[in-house]
């Protein structure tokens, strides 16, 4: 019986099961007893690291984070590892694959600072995303992230993965704002898949956590020995936290991106409407423009391909004032003013805390799971109490 994704984040793991909790324990041990029996003992010139049958050190595996990988597979739809970080999973990609040149655009600004290191340590150039195919030469990487850090707008995965491919080049795609449920970058044409799973995949605020996903068994194997000496793995009470948090991505990716897309056709209505309601009145006196995938109506006939279950939880709103920008945050009650992304709580950021790069009005949301009702009443208010503020 061929099961769904649902299912398969609670029971891909029921093999690894050897005891009698229905909850999976947490292993803490970072080393483990070899076996009893000299017989047994295989020398590490003649052991297979690429095994995850008996732990040795958790450099290499360990019980909990076999666990999460173990359920990550079926959902990313390839064999997978995990990091300590979204940011050590991209580093840990960019060391084992060492491109001579990569394509990038714009996005979360902590890739190009891995991509800075890369360029210091390895003289990688970078070329623009869009540049002509041409340019690109075998062993090139496309870096596409879909939908994009902060506005959640899209990309169309195929394309790309076609422009790579007549070169030589890789697709490696950033699909955190694009988890399991919403997007299948190896559907349309991806090689690599990482995630910062800090955000979706964890979905509560509480772990940090980073995957690449292959269906290149040679990388993985390269990719798994590099990790034991980059030292990136995952800690265990973190690995513990993100098979609890897979259990639920379901339940909580399609409820958040189905709330983002309801605000965001709620304010683009309000702000493109003719009507004078009080509303409306509120919505375009503070709000310059609202991004988001759902808002590419032209893009609709692959995007509805590549995302047909949701365009994702997050959009940007650019606010007509800087001042408005860094004042609206404070004036909300159920978005916390906070950066990062992808928990159950709604945030919203006034995004030039922490990204230098971004126009100083720009605000990223990222929703929660609450009714969307109370999140668009809270920012009614939020607008009426911004405005009085200046008025005052």
């Amino acid at each position: 019986m061929e099961l769904t994704q649902p299912t398969q984040a609670i029971h891909a793991d029921d093999d690894l099961n050897t005891t009698s909790d229905v909850a999976p324990p947490l292993h803490v041990s970072t080393t483990f007893r070899y076996a009893d029996d000299p017989k047994e003992l295989v020398p590490v010139a003649n052991a297979d690291i690429s095994t995850t049958e008996a732990h040795v050190y958790s450099r290499h595996t360990a019980p909990t984070s076999t666990r999460l990988e173990t359920i990550l597979a079926p959902l990313l739809k390839a064999p997978c590892l995990t990091y300590a970080s979204g940011l050590a999973a991209l580093h840990a990609a960019y060391v084992y694959l060492n491109p001579p040149r990569v394509s990038i655009g714009d996005g979360y600004h902590g890739t190009h600072g891995v991509l800075k290191l890369q360029q210091k340590l390895c003289g990688t150039r970078m070329l623009p995303l869009h540049c002509p195919a041409s340019d690109l030469q075998p062993g090139d990487v496309i870096h596409l992230e879909t939908p994009l850090n902060p506005t959640g707008e899209a990309y169309n995965i195929a394309e790309y993965a076609d422009r790579a491919h007549s070169r030589g080049a890789i697709l490696l795609v950033d699909s955190t704002f694009g988890p399991p449920g919403l997007q299948d970058p190896f559907e349309w044409g991806a090689d690599m898949v990482m995630h910062s799973g800090t955000k979706y995949l964890g979905g509560h605020s509480d772990m940090l956590c980073g995957v690449l996903a292959t269906k290149e068994s040679k990388w993985l194997a390269g990719l798994r020995e590099d990790r034991m000496f980059l030292g990136s793995v995952m800690g265990n009470m973190e690995s513990w936290l993100g098979v609890r948090s897979l259990r639920t991505l379901d339940l909580r990716i399609k409820r958040q991106s189905e709330n983002a897309s309801r605000l965001v056709q709620w304010l683009h209505s309000c702000k493109h409407s003719d009507s004078r309601g009080k509303e409306m009145e509120l919505v375009k006196t503070v709000v310059g423009k609202i991004q988001h995938a759902s808002l590419q109506h032209e893009d609709m006939p692959w995007l509805e391909r590549q995302m047909p279950h949701g365009f994702g939880p997050v959009f940007a709103i650019w606010a007509r004032e800087e001042r408005m920008a860094r004042e609206l945050p404070s004036l909300l009650t159920l978005f916390h003013h906070a950066t990062s992304l992808g928990g159950v709580e709604s945030l919203i950021e006034w995004r030039s805390m922490s990204d230098r790069t971004v126009d100083s009005r720009v605000l990223r949301v990222s929703v929660g799971v609450e009714d969307w009702e109370d999140l668009k009443a809270d920012l009614i208010k939020g607008f009426q109490d911004l405005l009085m503020k200046q008025e005052a």
